[in-house]
C-alpha cells in the first residue's frame, strides 16, 4: 500500500504544503467531536426521524447508536495507527486500496458538504423566524465568518467550540426540566405502542439519526493536529459518542412524550414545539439560543473536518493540487476551506434541510462502511476492540443505507458515479501523458 498519505508536495501556486501544527489536547479533541454531533442531533433530526418512526424513535435511535460506537471504535482503532489529516479517507489507501479510499473520502467530503448546508440552515431557522430568503441569507453570513475563523488556527477553533458546547448543554437542560415541570408531558403523546412505522421506518429513522453521531469522524480527520495522537484520540473518540449519546437518549425521550411523533414530525423546530406542547412556551427563546449556538458550533467543527479530508485528498492528487496547501503562519489548509465556504454558501441558497439530511446520511454511511472494512483488516496487534465490532458495523451501515429515503439514496449513487467516474477518466488520462512523456530509445 501506498505510503506517502500526508507527504509534502508543492501546491499548484507553490504554497507550503507540509505538516499540520500538533496542538490539540484529549480535551479539546473531545470538545470538536461534542460540538460537530449535539448541534446536528438535537436541533435538526429528530423531526424527520419521527416522521419515519412514529412512536419508535427510541427504537430507531438506540440502533443508530449501535452503529455509530461501531464505527467509533473502528476509527480510534485506527487514526491511533494513521495520526494523519484525511481519516477513512487515509485507512481505505493504507489498509484496503487506493480506490477504496477514495470512495471514502469522497462520500466525506459529499457527505459533509451537505451537513455544513443542513447546520447553516438549522442555524438560521433558530435565529430568523423570518422569511425563507432571510434565513438563507443569514446563512451564508454564518459559512462566511466560521470560514474566516477556522482560517485563523485550529486552536481559535477548539475555544469557541468549547464555549459554544457548554452554553448548548446549558440549553438543553433547561429545556428537558421545563417539559418536565411543564406538566402536559406523558406517554398519552406516544399514540399507540405499535404505532412505530414498522421495521422499515425505524430502519429509516435510524439512518437518519446516524447524521447527528457522525461528529466524532472529526477528532480522526483532525489526526495530524492532535499531541500524543496514539493515546488522545482512541480515549477522546469514546468520551464524545457517550456524552452525545446520553444527551440524545434525555432529549428524544422528553421531546416524545411532550409532543408526540406526529407534532415532532410536522414541525420545522421539533423542541420548539416539544416545550410549547409541554405548556413550557416560555422557554422558546432557550431553546432557539441553544439550537443557534448548537449549530454554529457543529458547522465550526465541520468545515474545519472537511477542510481537512480535502488536504489529504488532494495530497495524493485525488482532488485539485491546490487544495493541498498550508497557511504558512496559521498551519490550516487555507485553500480547502475557502473552496468549502463557496460551495456550502451556494448550497444553502437553494437546498432543503431535511432533503440534505438525507443525502448527507448516505455519504457518511458508505464512508463508515469502508473505515469497519478497514479496521476489520487491522492485525491483532493494532487492534484495540473485538473485530466482531468491525463486521456489524459494516453490515448496519449497509442496512441503514439502503433503506434512507429513496430521493436521498438516488442523489447519493448519482453523485459517487459523478466522482468515481471522474476519477476513471483523470487516472486514464494520467497514464496516456506518462506513456508519452517515456523517451523513446533508437538505438
Amino acid at each position: 500500500m501506498s505510503r506517502d498519505v500526508g507527504a509534502t508536495r508543492p501546491a499548484a501556486d507553490g504554497s507550503d504544503t507540509g505538516p499540520l501544527a500538533r496542538r490539540l489536547g484529549t480535551g479539546d479533541a473531545v470538545v470538536i467531536g461534542l460540538g460537530s454531533m449535539v448541534g446536528a442531533g438535537v436541533f435538526a433530526v429528530f423531526g424527520p426521524a419521527a416522521g419515519a418512526a412514529g412512536s419508535g424513535l427510541l427504537v430507531g435511535l438506540a440502533v443508530a447508536a449501535v452503529i455509530a460506537y461501531c464505527n467509533a471504535t473502528a476509527s480510534a482503532q485506527l487514526a491511533a495507527v494513521y495520526p494523519m489529516s484525511g481519516g477513512t479517507y487515509v485507512y481505505g489507501r493504507e489498509r484496503l486500496g487506493h480506490w477504496w479510499g477514495f470512495t471514502a473520502g469522497w462520500g466525506f467530503v459529499i457527505g459533509k458538504t451537505a451537513s455544513c448546508a443542513a447546520m447553516a440552515l438549522t442555524f438560521a431557522t433558530y435565529a430568523v423566524p423570518g422569511p425563507a430568503w432571510a434565513q438563507r441569507a443569514v446563512a451564508v453570513v454564518a459559512v462566511v465568518g466560521l470560514a474566516a475563523l477556522n482560517y485563523r488556527g485550529v486552536t481559535r477553533t477548539a475555544l469557541l467550540t468549547r464555549v459554544l458546547v457548554a452554553a448548548s448543554l446549558v440549553a438543553l437542560t433547561a429545556v428537558v426540566v421545563g417539559i418536565a415541570v411543564g406538566g402536559r408531558a406523558g406517554s398519552a403523546s406516544l399514540g399507540g405502542v405499535l404505532d412505530t412505522g414498522g421495521v422499515y421506518g425505524i430502519l429509516q429513522a435510524a439512518g437518519l439519526l446516524f447524521f447527528a453521531f457522525a461528529g466524532y469522524a472529526r477528532i480522526a480527520t483532525m489526526g495530524e493536529e492532535v499531541r500524543d495522537p496514539q493515546r488522545t484520540i482512541p480515549r477522546a473518540i469514546p468520551i464524545a459518542f457517550f456524552v452525545t449519546a446520553a444527551v440524545y437518549l434525555v432529549v428524544g425521550a422528553a421531546a416524545l412524550l411532550a409532543a408526540g411523533p406526529e407534532q415532532l414530525a410536522a414541525g420545522s423546530a421539533p423542541l420548539t414545539t416539544a416545550v410549547d406542547a409541554a405548556g413550557a412556551g416560555g422557554l422558546a427563546p432557550v431553546v432557539r439560543a441553544g439550537a443557534t449556538l448548537a449549530a454554529l458550533g457543529a458547522l465550526l467543527a465541520l468545515i474545519a473536518g472537511v477542510g481537512r479530508t480535502s488536504l489529504a485528498m488532494a495530497r495524493n492528487r485525488d482532488l485539485p493540487g491546490w487544495l493541498a496547501a498550508v497557511h504558512p503562519r496559521h498551519r490550516v489548509p487555507h485553500h480547502a476551506e475557502i473552496a468549502l465556504a463557496v460551495v456550502v454558501g451556494a448550497a444553502v441558497a437553494i437546498v432543503d434541510l431535511r432533503d440534505v439530511i438525507g443525502f448527507s446520511s448516505f455519504g457518511v454511511l458508505v464512508y463508515y462502511a469502508i473505515a469497519n472494512a478497514a479496521a476489520f483488516t487491522q492485525p491483532s496487534e493494532q487492534r484495540r476492540w473485538p473485530r466482531w465490532l468491525n463486521a456489524l458495523g459494516l453490515v448496519g451501515c449497509l442496512v441503514l443505507v439502503v433503506t434512507l429515503p429513496w430521493q436521498s439514496v438516488l442523489a447519493g449513487v448519482v453523485m459517487f458515479a459523478v466522482g468515481l467516474g471522474g476519477r476513471a477518466v483523470v487516472m486514464v488520462a494520467r497514464t496516456r501523458r506518462s506513456r508519452r512523456a517515456i523517451p523513446i530509445n533508437l538505438d
